[in-house]
């Protein structure tokens, strides 16, 4: 059975080093060779011409740029319809046209279109415990979509045809800008930290509010940028603002006619229950919950969830579902994890299947009775109770 894809906890991890990697992610440039082979298989021209032809794509989702501005839309499409709700539809000729004179195309969330680039996303995921969208970038020439700028998130650059130039002139007036931010006004830094051509099997970190200019070098660039926005301070303090709504003193009005006495007791007050909580559920806590609530991939197997009686055999194919392995806990004669945002609790037995497919996350029902040590009828009723739960994916051998 085929592993999922591991460019970035694989081969990129290998390539950049695991302490440079922890060390300097969102903190630095970062460049690594993959090689060719590692990005040969998350898309080319046919793959990209099979999912512009069967997907209704309308922009902005799928969006041209020239020279730093956006391609009007009526450019290159149409007024349509898809399922009765009016809509635009790309004229092919009209963006082979519009790419032809410099035009950049740009796909957003790609990784919901094509699954080997969605399986690098949720490697890229498992790598850094956040959400990852990814977008497609393609221009022939040597002209550029965007102007000089900035991003209000981290990115993995990823060449996987043709070739580009980079600059990356480093973190500008303003150090991590955020997207929701008290100040847009920054500018960017003279110079060059890094610059470089971008080829096949090239992976390129570039952090957040990192100002960077791209263009093209003559001949064909498509590349895949895996964007990502990583937890902040901000991020914690809301999470002690939604819990501050349990607090009766934050509930109550503010004593705006009081006596300053009155005023300065009640700020004193606040501030020591706002401390306490900051100290009962500090970053640790924060960021367990965070992980607790990730989301899952929208991934079906309706059959195996729905009809009744339907068992596994050894050669079903199993595949794990939570994307950042959740911690088992085991009390009571109970197994507990929390996927989503939610609690499920199993017989004990669970528990060192739950582990093997935390580890392995996709292999048969044999594998997994083999590995996990467990008898295959064990298995197979934790699996047919896994599934109703979403908690895998069953699928029939091919």
């Amino acid at each position: 059975m085929s592993q999922p894809h591991t460019l970035f906890t694989g081969a990129v991890r290998a390539a950049i080093g695991e302490d440079a990697l922890r060390d300097r992610l969102s903190e630095d440039v970062l460049f690594a060779d993959v090689g060719e082979g590692a990005v040969r298989g998350l898309l080319d021209f046919d793959a990209l011409d099979e999912v512009l032809a069967t997907r209704p794509l309308a922009p902005p989702r799928l969006r041209l740029h020239r020279t730093g501005s956006a391609v009007p839309v009526e450019r290159y499409t149409e007024a349509g319809e898809v399922s009765r709700e009016a809509t635009r539809v790309v004229r092919p000729e009209a963006l082979y046209r519009e790419m032809r004179e410099g035009a950049s195309l740009v796909l957003d969330s790609i990784d919901r279109l094509h699954p080997p680039v969605r399986e690098a996303a949720d490697d890229l995921m498992r790598l850094v415990h956040e959400r990852a969208q990814v977008n497609l970038y393609l221009i022939w020439g040597d002209s550029h979509g965007f102007a000089t700028h900035w991003d209000d998130h981290d990115t993995f650059i990823v060449q996987v045809a043709g070739e580009k130039d980079w600059k990356v002139h480093g973190p500008g007036s303003r150090p991590y800008p955020m997207k929701v931010d008290s100040d847009h006004s920054h500018t960017p830094p003279e110079g060059t930290v890094w610059e470089g051509v971008l080829r096949p099997g090239h992976v390129l970190h570039v952090p957040r509010g990192w100002w960077h200019t791209v263009t093209g070098t003559g001949g064909v660039s498509m590349h895949l940028t895996f964007g990502f926005t990583r937890a902040t301070g901000v991020d914690w303090a809301r999470s002690l603002v939604e819990r501050l709504f349990d607090e009766e003193v934050f509930r109550r009005d503010l004593p705006r006619f009081s006596s300053p006495d009155e005023r300065r007791k009640r700020h004193d007050e606040l501030v020591r229950v706002l401390s306490a909580l900051a100290e009962e559920n500090g970053v640790d806590a924060f960021l367990a919950e965070r992980d607790a609530r990730f989301p899952r991939r929208q991934s079906y197997a309706l059959r195996w969830a729905v009809e009744d009686g339907r068992a596994p055999d050894e050669g079903t194919l199993v595949e794990f579902v939570p994307l950042i392995a959740p911690p088992v806990e085991v009390e009571g004669g109970k197994a507990s994890v929390t996927v989503s945002g939610r609690r499920y609790r199993f017989p004990a037995a669970a528990e060192p299947v739950l582990s093997v497919l935390a580890r392995d996350r996709r292999l048969t029902a044999g594998e997994l009775a083999e590995r996990s040590g467990a008898g295959f009828d064990t298995v197979s009723a934790v699996l047919r109770a896994f599934v109703r739960h979403h908690l895998v994916v069953l699928r029939d051998p091919r």
